[in-house]
């Protein structure tokens, strides 16, 4: 079990120029060094940049196979069986780079001429689509691209509620209507008549709110004809794709051999190609700086000297006070808790000195969901929801089970079964709904209990920083707790008695002080400005302690409003006859698991979040990013 990162040592590795691929192997393939770049010192000794070029071409190469990838279905396991030296020259890494140009361009060639005929597809999908307006229309559509001589020809849409309307305007005007599509707001028709009438005819359609329908140039038959031929276009263009993609088969075979090795090839240069990126020299030495774990230091130590074939040096170090900052964070959880880490990692990622939340976050996570759900047949859904769907929710399986057993718990202990309180389990413990007041102050305590962790996490982090003086005088601080301390003691003693004496105003006033005379030497500011910010901070200080801790009666106000949607369901249930009474039930239940569910979800990351996170948790480190060996998986050459 672990709150913190795992401590890390610096390391310097000095290796001659010719030793840097190998150098770069092994370091990838032990898997726990985390490279950086080099210290302004470093730099000023050692100014030349290696491997620019290498680089390049690497990334060059890479590119183009990821491309090649999407268009392959090969295996490329047998090349990982291949002999090959570890060490990649750069004149064999160019050939793979240009055996990689030609077959990427001879794809591109079969692309476009895909591209194209996709396109073509589409157009004839979507002007089939279009025709099926004119299925109706015993017309040769071509007649409808030009005006004609003696005969005024018009095609468009009216709203449906303006077509009795136009249908007799017309017969006045001397035109023939044929409405030969309409659907719930458009009537699509023909006009047709004398152009004799032009004028008045068009007056009577932009009355009516007439819109011209555009004809497609390629409706040049009769619409029967026009499908018959769009769809002999379409199948005809289906086999050309079909057949290009099997050349593009065949042609991907062909070159099996070329693209293996040169997955081969990448594989054994990428950890190179990355290393140059952080590593510095000058003639022939060559300076490598990162972090690796302390309690894989002495290893690593251990597999140089096994594995590099000259003399190297190595420093391990303690990172100081100044590189916190820098200093990548490893953390490593229990695979159950991957889901829990996973959420903490969404707020961010822990300062290598700083508190790991996610114990503490999975814990309380899991104790405010079955106080704010509790309901053993509910927990029972979001559990059997968690297991039938695990291969879609992955690691948040456990996620979903632990809310659902706690769910579970917290039902027996209300005596709560589909909303069924106290009748048909008893209650171990109390019924939230007949017990408001104690579920409120279960609540208060909670969430004082809580910042006042949070808060003790707080310190901890400013002393390991050696931030003494905050950690000792800031709100945030000692000098904080008894602030908060004082300011709960004053108030519960002034409900409980109406009085306000000199103990309850001392035992606010002295740490206000102490907090205000530390804000007062950390501003720096002219003397107005100067008073006016410290005394708003002290303002704040004491609004923000009293609004987060009146934040946490959500989770006795989410007890209850379960328990209060529960009844509203059986209320509803209860006032209709069977089945329906039964049907009612089920999908109260169901409701109340999905959408109560998830507010109550959303509503505990946030106090996880803000009210405890924002206190102690800065979430602005490093992640750890060891060099790794090969490059990433391509899925579709796995494919």
């Amino acid at each position: 079990m672990s709150f913190k990162p795992l401590s890390m040592r610096h390391i310097s590795l000095k290796v001659l120029v010719e030793e840097l691929p190998l150098a770069a192997q092994i370091l990838a393939e032990y898997g726990v060094f985390n490279p950086e770049s080099s210290s302004e010192t470093i730099v000023e000794q050692l100014p030349d940049e290696l491997g620019e070029s290498l680089r390049k071409l690497f990334n060059q190469a890479h590119s183009r196979l990821i491309k090649i990838a999407n268009y392959s279905s090969f295996d490329i396991n047998q090349a990982s069986k291949q002999s090959v030296d570890n060490i990649v020259t750069q004149s064999k890494l160019e050939t793979v780079n240009t055996q990689l140009g030609h077959i990427w361009s001879e794809l591109s060639k079969f692309e476009e001429q895909l591209h194209k005929l996709r396109e073509k597809q589409a157009n004839s999908k979507q002007l089939l689509e279009t025709l099926q307006i004119f299925t109706k229309l015993n017309l040769d559509l071509k007649n409808f691209h030009k005006p004609k001589q003696f005969l005024n020809l018009h095609i468009g849409t009216i709203p449906v509620e303006n077509l009795n309307h136009l249908v007799d305007a017309l017969t006045l005007a001397k035109h023939f209507a044929h409405i030969f599509h309409q659907d719930d707001y458009n009537a699509y028709f023909v006009a047709a008549g004398s152009l004799e009438h032009q004028e008045q005819v068009t007056a009577i359609l932009e009355h009516a709110d007439f819109q011209i329908l555009s004809i497609p140039k390629q409706f040049h038959d009769y619409p029967q004809q026009v499908n018959s031929d769009l769809v002999t276009e379409l199948e005809q263009t289906k086999f050309k794709i079909k057949s290009i993609t099997k050349q593009i088969e065949q042609f991907i075979q062909k070159n099996r051999a070329d693209l293996n090795n040169a997955h081969f090839i990448l594989n054994q240069t990428a950890a190179y190609s990355k290393l140059t990126e952080f590593s510095r020299g000058r003639g022939q030495l060559v300076v490598i700086e990162g972090w690796v774990p302390k309690l894989k230091s002495s290893e690593l130590k251990t597999i140089l000297e096994t594995q590099l074939q000259h003399p190297f040096v190595l420093d391990i170090r303690k990172p100081m006070p100044a590189e916190y900052s820098q200093v990548p964070s490893l953390i490593q959880h229990h695979k159950l808790l991957a889901p829990f880490a996973a959420l903490v990692k969404n707020y961010g990622i822990p300062r290598y000195s700083e508190f790991d939340p996610t114990i503490l976050f999975a814990i309380s996570f899991i104790l405010m969901f079955g106080t704010m759900f509790g309901d053993v047949g509910h927990g029972g859904l979001i559990v059997l929801a968690g297991w039938y769907w695990r291969g879609k929710l992955k690691e948040f399986m456990p996620f979903f089970i632990a809310a659902g057993l706690s769910s579970i718990c917290f039902g027996f202990l209300y005596g709560s079964f589909f909303g069924f309180e106290e009748t048909i389990i008893p209650a171990l413990w109390l019924s939230p709904i007949h017990n408001p007041n104690i579920m409120l102050t279960i609540a208060l305590y909670w969430g004082i209990g809580f910042i006042l962790l949070a808060i003790l996490i707080t310190i901890v982090n400013q002393w390991q920083e050696k931030e003494y003086a905050a950690a000792l005088f800031n709100h945030t601080g000692v000098a904080g707790i008894f602030l908060y301390l004082g300011g709960f003691y004053a108030i519960d003693l002034w409900m409980a008695t109406d009085i306000f004496a000199t103990t309850q105003q001392l035992a606010v006033l002295l740490p206000l002080a102490i907090i205000l005379l530390y804000k007062w030497h950390e501003n720096k500011l002219p003397l107005t400005e100067r008073i006016l910010v410290t005394l708003i901070e002290g303002l704040e200080s004491i609004i923000n302690y009293l609004a987060n801790t009146l934040s946490f009666l959500r989770v006795a106000a989410f007890s209850l409003n379960h328990a209060a949607l529960a009844i509203a369901v059986i209320t509803l249930a209860n006032m209709m006859e069977a089945p329906a009474s039964w049907i009612a039930i089920i999908l109260g239940n169901l409701f109340i698991v999905v959408v109560e569910g998830a507010i109550v979800t959303i509503q505990v990351l946030r106090l996880e979040y803000y009210e405890g996170f924002s206190r102690f948790f800065s979430g602005d480190g490093r992640e750890f990013a060891p060099l790794t060996p090969g490059i990433k998986k391509i899925n579709s050459l796995n494919s």
